[in-house]
């Protein structure tokens, strides 16, 4: 019989990680009392629960003014929109990431500009981003990816540049809690969006949330969501004249808002234990043969994230990447190559559709000719994601990973055979 469980071998692991979403009768209570409330919805907006996220969230993140919402893509939406970016803008966006980063740009009107990725953090190159730029171009938006950060730093110093005077959108989807420099993820430019979707490590289901520079940014961003009511949340003016902006129904419902607050009591301590953890699989991967670690930057000062990704040299480590996590799946590890480069990724396909900013800017979606090696190269061959869940059950859930990754690597030209056998039979 062989090693290998994929091949009718024994499982590195039997035992399941822990479950997410994590609950208790916090949010049993939280949300029963928010049925009893007969206040269910999100109107009038914001009801006591989604007042009390905003705060306490702006606090989690050290900063902001916080605007929640329906979800992590409208929230990009809204920032571009609250900050006057819309038709026939340019925004730049990285080539690796989930296809809302892309998407919510053309939702108000504007362009994604898709730029390559820093192989080292798999994160927006600001390098690329600078060659980017053209006198169409009015924001940027920076995915902080898996447990990276983008490079802040360098990205403020071209959005601040007298001659671009650019909007600056980070996209924390994969960042709650994490900092820069001390300094919370989402409040280093003039937005940062959060999703609270039920994978997330903050979650109500479903749900968003913007924070916004200033309180003038936030009121704008509430009337947007709130079908163009004025707001003055933050403590910024209202609207004396009645209606604010154009806007439709994107606020987040008090149940979500009840859920989201249960999860902020126990993020910390989830949030600290999956750090440890990281830097432990961090100093455990570092001894196997052609696995490269995502370069942690100093700068990066608190590391969050609910993916962990790693990247494998596929001759060197032995086999390609998606042989490999079909591999660890069946030891009980749950693991995945991650997002497809944009230009291939087959959720993002607006040049096949009538939408009206595709259709009016065919040439920005000519995907065939689009040069992006880096993001290319993790997308195809290298990336390996592991699920957060890995990190909340101790050392021996990290133990359990990294046998499984050094049992596959032993096995390669076995499990490569397998591989190629099963390519013919279904070719």
């Amino acid at each position: 019989m062989s090693e290998l469980a994929i091949l009718g071998g024994p499982k590195t692991r039997t035992e399941p990680y822990p479950q997410w979403p994590v609950w208790d009768q916090r949010d049993i209570d939280a949300v029963t009392e928010v049925i009893k409330s007969g206040r269910w919805g999100g109107y009038p907006y914001p009801g006591p629960k989604t007042a009390e996220l905003a705060e306490k969230f702006a606090e989690l993140q050290g900063g902001g003014y916080a605007v929640p919402m329906i979800n992590g893509t409208v929230t990009m939406e809204v920032a571009l929109r609250a900050a006057g970016v819309g038709w026939g803008d340019e925004v730049i966006v990285p080539a690796y990431t989930f296809q809302a980063t892309a998407s919510a740009p053309m939702a108000a009107g504007a362009i994604p500009v898709i730029v390559d990725v820093d192989p080292n953090t798999y994160c927006l190159d600001a390098n690329a981003a600078a060659r980017a730029i053209t006198p169409k171009t009015k924001a940027i938006i920076p995915v902080h990816l898996g447990s990276n950060m983008a490079d802040m730093d360098a990205i403020m110093v071209l959005a601040r540049s007298a001659k671009y005077n650019l909007i600056v959108i980070e996209d924390c989807a994969h960042a709650h809690g994490a900092k820069w420099n001390g300094q919370g993820a989402g409040t280093i430019g003039h937005f940062g969006s959060f999703s609270l979707q039920s994978s997330k490590t903050l979650t109500s289901g479903e749900g968003g949330i913007l924070l916004c520079k200033t309180p003038e940014l936030a009121a704008k961003a509430a009337s947007i969501i709130d079908c163009g009511r004025p707001h003055a949340l933050g403590g910024g003016p209202e609207d004396p004249n009645g209606l604010s902006l154009m806007g439709a129904n994107y606020r987040l419902s008090e149940l979500q808002a009840a859920l989201a607050l249960a999860g902020i009591e126990r993020f910390p301590a989830q949030a600290k234990q999956r750090e440890q953890m990281a830097a432990y699989m961090d100093e455990s991967l570092s001894e196997i043969p052609g696995v490269r670690l995502m370069k942690r930057d100093p700068r990066h000062t608190t590391r969050s994230f609910y993916r962990y990704i790693f990247a494998i040299d596929p001759q060197q480590f032995g086999m390609e990447h998606d042989v490999l996590c079909a591999a660890l799946d069946a030891e009980g590890i749950d693991s995945w190559t991650g997002y497809e480069a944009m230009h291939n990724y087959e959720l993002f396909q607006p040049q096949k559709s009538t939408l009206a900013v595709p259709s009016a800017f065919p040439e920005y979606f000519k995907f065939e000719e689009m040069n992006l090696p880096e993001a290319t190269r993790a997308c195809e061959h290298e990336a390996v994601w592991l699920d957060e869940a890995v990190f909340r059950a101790g050392p021996k859930g990290v133990d359990d990973a990294v046998e499984a990754i050094r049992k596959v690597q032993k096995n390669a030209l076995e499990l490569n055979k397998a591989a190629d056998e099963l390519r013919e039979r279904y070719r």
